[in-house]
């Protein structure tokens, strides 16, 4: 197999370079090369666009001058496409004014590079988003491995199989109903996968038990939100959500667990899990005892909502969307 400096073939990172003027690209291409680099050549964006579809490209340098699509809508297209995932872009540019430079801040650019353009300077800004791309890809990997462990933790048992996923889902849909912002529906989804995945750490038998726990069980138990938080808190993207795992048992009285923690200093993603994970516990079948309807379960979450448990304001307007999509939610738990 062939190497370069060290590495192989395959662990070459690749470039994808764009600009109207064929010698510019031949240039950029042989620089590239020679730094050990993959490169993909495009004439300008609707090659460029086809190219990053279709091939495993690690980071692009844009000519912003180009006829039709210009270099900051392509850079636009590159991170629509991406989304969520870290693509960096690099713009080149002859363009020094301070509007350019705010136009490329706006269309995502991570970097500029101005012409004519200092070779070091490029390679030294390259190497170091290409660092920052595999840092966030061992991040993202990481948390995938962790959402995937507390799924496949629940898949075991067919009393608790699918209830992270189901309050996950409802958790994000109760969090756009009141019109949390987007990145907080994000991390209500994370927190419903993960509020339980401190349970791993707990013996099956005892949390199969079909009899009444003892206190010393119980207290047992009760220490997942606490193991929880301990198993996510290494990973960065996991830290807002953190209170969310460790506070969801609290109560708005004062009574819960862990930290009994008092109405308002309840985070409010805890105090939204504690309601969608209570219903969910109520609407599914459990080792000691059969599940409820979803309409009784409202029902007695309705009857209760001033008993100390829950946020009242806050229950009141999950039952309020419930009220909305009561029978969607049916259909959900009929085939749970």
């Amino acid at each position: 197999m062939d190497s370069y400096k060290g590495f192989t073939q395959e662990e070459k990172s690749s470039i994808l370079v764009v600009d109207d003027l064929q010698p510019n690209l031949e240039l950029m291409e042989a620089i590239f090369l020679k730094g050990g680099f993959k490169v993909y050549t495009a004439l300008g964006a609707d090659v460029a666009t086809e190219i990053f579809k279709q091939c495993p490209v690690d980071l692009a340098v844009v000519d912003v001058m180009m006829p039709g699509i210009d270099g900051f809508e392509l850079c636009r297209i590159f991170k629509d496409i991406s989304r969520k995932r870290f693509f960096p872009v690099i713009l080149l540019t002859a363009l020094t004014d301070r509007n350019s430079r705010i136009k490329g801040i706006e269309s995502g650019a991570d970097d500029f590079i101005s012409k004519p353009f200092d070779t070091t300077e490029l390679m030294v800004k390259i190497r170091s988003l290409l660092k920052l791309k595999a840092l966030q890809e061992e991040l993202d990997h990481s948390e995938n491995i962790i959402l995937t462990l507390a799924v496949a933790m629940e898949a075991r048992d067919p009393y608790t199989k699918g209830h992270s996923t189901r309050v996950s889902e409802l958790s994000i849909n109760f969090a756009s109903f009141l019109g949390m912002p987007q990145k907080d529906q994000e991390d209500m989804k994370k927190a419903g996968i993960l509020h339980d995945i401190g349970k791993i750490c707990l013996s099956k038998g005892l949390l199969h038990k079909p009899g009444n726990l003892t206190e010393e069980e119980k207290e047992v138990i009760k220490t997942h939100a606490v193991l929880g938080e301990e198993m996510c808190r290494p990973l960065c993207s996991m830290r807002r959500i953190l209170p969310a795992i460790r506070h969801h048992h609290e109560r708005w009285d004062g009574k819960g667990f862990p930290d009994r923690l008092f109405r308002e200093s309840i985070p409010i993603m805890a105090r939204i899990l504690s309601i969608v994970d209570s219903f969910d516990a109520m609407a599914s079948k459990r080792p000691y005892r059969n599940s409820f309807s979803v309409k009784t379960s409202l029902d007695i979450m309705k009857s209760e909502r001033q008993k100390g448990q829950w946020d009242p304001e806050l229950l009141g307007y999950f039952l309020e969307m419930m009220s909305f999509t009561a029978d969607k939610v049916y259909q959900t738990y009929v085939k749970a």
